[in-house]
């Protein structure tokens, strides 16, 4: 599984196309996500306790981690509805889950996030990075071309991202909803 994530975050445009047709990996790409929203949540959990707000950091760390995978299966499923309906990509949602899980391995540097000035720039980085992974993985899976690749890509970002500031908003969890929103950035 290490040398899948490495190759994932190596951005190894023939790694996605063997992920996309290993119907085994499924679960594997799950763990993935799990791991890297317990790392970033981590990330969150540490900071909280290092500005001495423990219950804040409780909730920080249950709202990445959840989000984490929650976002997860929403970002495959919206891109995968826009992608073969809107531009007639050839996928199945179970093949955008494996790409997109494998491709969230960067955010691991989330579990930095707690160092002041550095952890939020290398938390941002892995999330960049993440997203750059995804649009490689999203691409292969769909077989669609960069523009129509990008939009979709674009679009099922945005949705994630209201659907996150909605929940924080609901939850009245301010700044950590916002934060976990961003964690579906690392992806």
């Amino acid at each position: 599984m290490f040398n899948r994530i490495i190759r994932a975050a190596m951005l190894d445009v023939a790694f996605y196309n063997e992920v996309e047709a290993d119907t085994s990996l499924t679960q594997e790409a799950l763990i993935v996500v799990v791991l890297v929203s317990i790392a970033s949540g981590l990330g969150a959990f540490i900071g909280g306790i290092i500005g001495a707000e423990f219950a804040r950091a409780i909730i920080g760390l249950l709202v990445v981690i959840v989000l984490g995978v929650v976002n997860y299966y929403i970002w495959a499923y919206v891109t995968y509805f826009v992608g073969t309906n809107l531009f007639k990509g050839t996928a199945d949602p179970g093949e955008l889950l494996r790409v997109l899980g494998y491709a969230s391995g960067p955010r691991l540097l989330g579990i930095l996030s707690f160092i002041p000035c550095v952890g939020g720039i290398a938390s941002l980085i892995g999330a960049i990075w993440a997203l750059i992974a995804g649009f490689i993985g999203v691409r292969e899976a769909l077989d669609l071309d960069t523009i129509k690749t990008l939009v979709t890509v674009i679009i099922g970002w945005v949705i994630v991202l209201v659907i996150n500031l909605v929940i924080g908003r609901v939850l009245g969890v301010g700044a950590a909803g916002f934060g976990a929103a961003a964690s579906f950035l690392q992806r």
